[in-house]
C-alpha cells in the first residue's frame, strides 16, 4: 500500500496490541472502512503500516498505545470470558469495568469453569503465552463421574483420542480425592484444546462434573475469591516474561549469572 513505510505489521496486530480491541474486532473495525493509515482508509486485511511512523487513526482518533497492563482474575462459574454477551449472560466486561484500559482474556475458560484468567493489553505476552510451542502449563482441579482404575489415568497421562480424532499430548495426572460417587482428580495440561479436559474425561467414560483451573504459567488464584481481581507484582511479571517472551534475547550476562545461581543452587 502506497505511503506505508517497509518495517510494519499487520494493522489488526497493531490495533489490538494498542488495546483498542481484541485482533478479531480490529478486524471488524478495518473490514467497516474505520480505520485510516495517513489519511487514507483502509480495507484490505492484509494491509501493513509502522506504528513508529505511520498515523493510525481509528474512528478519527489517532492510535495511541496504551500502558501495558497485566491483571490476574478469579474467574467464578456461569461467567463467559468475554468483554459483552448478546445473550445476557454474566460477561468479564462487567466484572472489569473499573479496569481504565481495554484489557482482552489470555485464551478462555468455559462458562460454568471457574479459576485463574490473566487478562492484559499487552499483545505480545498474549501470543506468547498462546503459542502451542511454550507449552505453557494450566493446572486444573476436575471432579469426574465413577472411580478412575490405573488403566483409566494411564490413558488420561499417555494421550486419549478426542470426538474429533486429536490424540491429547502427555498430561500429568493423579487423584486428589474420592466420594461417594465422583473422584477428584488434578491435571496438567501443556496444551490448549477447546474443552479439553471434558473432552478427555468423556473419551474414557468419566464425565466431567466440576471444573476448577488452579494456575495458568505458574499464576495462582490464592488469596482471590470469585469475582475478585489484581494487578500482576512485579515478580510475576518478571517470572512471565523470562519464561515465555522471547527468552533467547536474553544478554549472555544474564545467562551466565542464571547458571552461576544454579551452581550454587
Amino acid at each position: 500500500m502506497p505511503g506505508l513505510t517497509m518495517s510494519a505489521d499487520r494493522l489488526q496486530k497493531i490495533i489490538a496490541h494498542a488495546g483498542i480491541a481484541s485482533r478479531r474486532a480490529a478486524e471488524r473495525l478495518i473490514q467497516d472502512g474505520r480505520v485510516r493509515v495517513n489519511g487514507r482508509v483502509v480495507t484490505e486485511l492484509g494491509a501493513k503500516a509502522d506504528p513508529r511512523k505511520d498515523k493510525i487513526e481509528v474512528d478519527g482518533k489517532r492510535l495511541v498505545r496504551e500502558k501495558p497492563v497485566y491483571y490476574l482474575v478469579h474467574k467464578p462459574r456461569e461467567m463467559v470470558t468475554t468483554l459483552s454477551d448478546p445473550e445476557g449472560r454474566e460477561h468479564l466486561g462487567t466484572l472489569l469495568k473499573h479496569v481504565p484500559e481495554r484489557v482482552y482474556p489470555v485464551g478462555r475458560l468455559d462458562y460454568h469453569t471457574s479459576g485463574v484468567l490473566l487478562v492484559t493489553n499487552d499483545g505480545d505476552l498474549t501470543d506468547a503465552l498462546l503459542h502451542p510451542k511454550k507449552q505453557v502449563p494450566k493446572v486444573y482441579a476436575a471432579k469426574v463421574r465413577g472411580f478412575l482404575g490405573i488403566p483409566e489415568l494411564d490413558k488420561l497421562r499417555n494421550g486419549v483420542e478426542l470426538d474429533d480424532g486429536y490424540v491429547t499430548k502427555p498430561a500429568e495426572v493423579f487423584v486428589l480425592r474420592e466420594e461417594e460417587r465422583n473422584t477428584w482428580i488434578r491435571v496438567t495440561l501443556f496444551e490448549g484444546k477447546n474443552r479439553q479436559i471434558h473432552r478427555m474425561a468423556e473419551a474414557i467414560g468419566h464425565p466431567v462434573q466440576r471444573l476448577v483451573r488452579q494456575e495458568f504459567a505458574g499464576l495462582t488464584i490464592e488469596g482471590l475469591r470469585p469475582g475478585e481481581y489484581r494487578p500482576l507484582n512485579k515478580k510475576e511479571l518478571d517470572k512471565l516474561k523470562k519464561h515465555y517472551l522471547n527468552p533467547a534475547r536474553r544478554s549472555r550476562a544474564e545467562a551466565a549469572a542464571e547458571a552461576e545461581e544454579e551452581d550454587y543452587g
